[in-house]
């Protein structure tokens, strides 16, 4: 994993991390690690993204056909 500094934090989000941590039973650093994560969806499985993408889309009228073609193996030698 890369490490990341993050100068000039306001000391109330550095209490406010800490409060948060605390009440997950973390060191503010793994708490930090978790939000990052979860902000930038590392955490959301790729249907759940989907989901999100096309929320509200009337689909009513679409028709998914799956594409049945054979395929041909991939030849690693």
């Amino acid at each position: 994993m890369a490490p990341i500094i993050v100068r000039q934090l306001p000391d109330e989000v550095h209490r406010a991390l800490k409060a948060q941590a605390r009440e997950h039973g973390r060191s503010a650093e793994a708490e930090a690690r978790a939000i990052l994560s979860e902000a930038l969806g590392k955490d959301r499985r790729a249907g759940d993204m989907l989901a999100d993408i096309w929320a509200g889309a009337d689909l009513t009228d679409v028709e998914i056909e799956r594409d049945r073609t054979p395929h041909e193996p991939l030849d690693m030698t």
